[in-house]
């Protein structure tokens, strides 16, 4: 049995007992979790700068940046970002500020080139962050070029993600960041996969907002029509790696698998399985050969967040039925996300402050979130 098959008989099988047994994966206790912890400015700002910041993120798919002399100029919460890929295939990610006066050196987008002109003055940079050229340097006064460069971020290419930490005075070891939950992220090879489209989505507060991407409770409530049409509410299959979690749900034909041979099982037709990166990524609903990928950061004001949301297929769509099962299941996405979770969100945010709550509960059957927090506590608080 293959690696990747024997995964997906394991969980298929956790999923399968727990269903027959009215069970589900649990945490220890009930957690509760202080409603300031979601409003008080002060203590968000200070866990984004030391979560966001000071930690490695995924900043953009490898794919995105498929080509060498490629390029993607993005912003994420309050840094504009210019990410590269040379001529010999290496991914660097820079701050997309001009060291003339602050200007940005590329505007928001993507494409191919290797070099880049101010906006503001024409100062030219290539796409190793080097400074080439000062427009009518004759004029400008002596100056040595080769000492100003580009603010070079961290960044590493693994797992079909290209990562950085947004503080330029922060080198990571990833590897040891990610705990062995590359390699589960490698089973889903996401750098083979084609785009089939990606949109930005303006959403909730960040922890009101992530909140709803770990969550297997609510499923037969907001989603009736979309997800929770084919996925058993409150059935998970949890597992951890460092702050990163994988978990499964179960579809509702999950009880066939009682009935077939374990070596005639096709698990993936099911289980949905979301692998969840800490503490901005998902990658989920892998089914008939369709992905959905989310980035979320905070907005730079904190009140909101900003999603970019990707639709892959594991092949480039050519056929009409290739391309309508893609538009499917990119709809599909987007009313589950846009009209379904965060409508749900924003309601949650607008009355969050009316003092009905000082608390909110996550219960044992909900340990995703739970696993979640405890992160976000450990890290804030060092």
């Amino acid at each position: 049995m293959g690696h990747q098959r024997k995964k997906l008989v394991d969980l298929a099988k956790r999923l399968l007992n727990h269903n027959l047994n009215g069970s589900t994966d649990q945490a220890d206790e009930i957690m509760v979790k202080s409603v300031n912890d979601y409003t008080d400015n002060e203590i968000i700002s200070s866990e984004v700068s030391k979560i966001f910041y000071d930690h490695p993120v995924p900043i953009a798919l490898s794919v995105e940046l498929k080509e060498n002399n490629s390029y993607k100029a993005t912003k994420a919460i309050d840094t504009p970002l210019l990410i590269t890929r040379d001529e010999n295939g290496v991914a660097r990610v820079f701050i997309n500020i001009c060291k003339h006066r602050g200007a940005p050196v590329c505007p928001e987008g993507s494409g191919k080139k290797s070099k880049f002109n101010c906006t503001y003055h024409g100062w030219m940079y290539n796409n190793k962050g080097n400074l080439i050229n000062i427009f009518k340097s004759d004029t400008f006064g002596d100056i040595d070029t080769t000492k100003i460069k580009l603010t070079e971020l961290f960044c590493e290419e693994k797992s079909g993600f290209i990562w950085t930490c947004l503080n330029p005075d922060i080198e990571y070891n990833l590897s040891e960041w990610m705990n062995g939950f590359d390699s589960e992220l490698d089973d889903i090879d996401l750098k083979n996969w084609h785009i089939f489209s990606s949109k930005t989505l303006e959403g909730p507060r960040w922890k009101i907002c992530w909140d709803g991407y770990l969550d297997g409770y609510h499923h037969h409530m907001v989603h009736p029509e979309t997800v929770g049409k084919n996925t058993i509410v409150n059935l998970i299959a949890h597992d951890t790696y460092g702050p990163h979690q994988r978990f499964a749900f179960g579809l509702k034909n999950i009880n066939e698998l009682a009935k077939i041979d374990e070596e005639d099982w096709e698990p993936e037709n099911h289980i949905r399985l979301i692998h969840s990166v800490f503490p901005n990524g998902s990658v989920s609903a892998i089914q008939n050969q369709h992905c959905l990928v989310s980035i979320v950061f905070p907005t730079p004001d904190l009140q909101g967040t900003t999603t970019t949301q990707y639709i892959l297929c594991l092949n480039e769509p050519k056929t009409k039925q290739q391309i309508k099962d893609a538009k499917d299941f990119s709809e599909l996405a987007e009313k589950a996300i846009v009209d379904e979770d965060y409508p749900m969100n924003f309601k949650i945010q607008d009355s969050i402050n009316s003092k009905a709550n000082k608390e909110f509960l996550f219960g044992r059957n909900e340990p995703i979130q739970q696993h979640y927090h405890k992160w976000v506590d450990k890290l804030s608080s060092k």
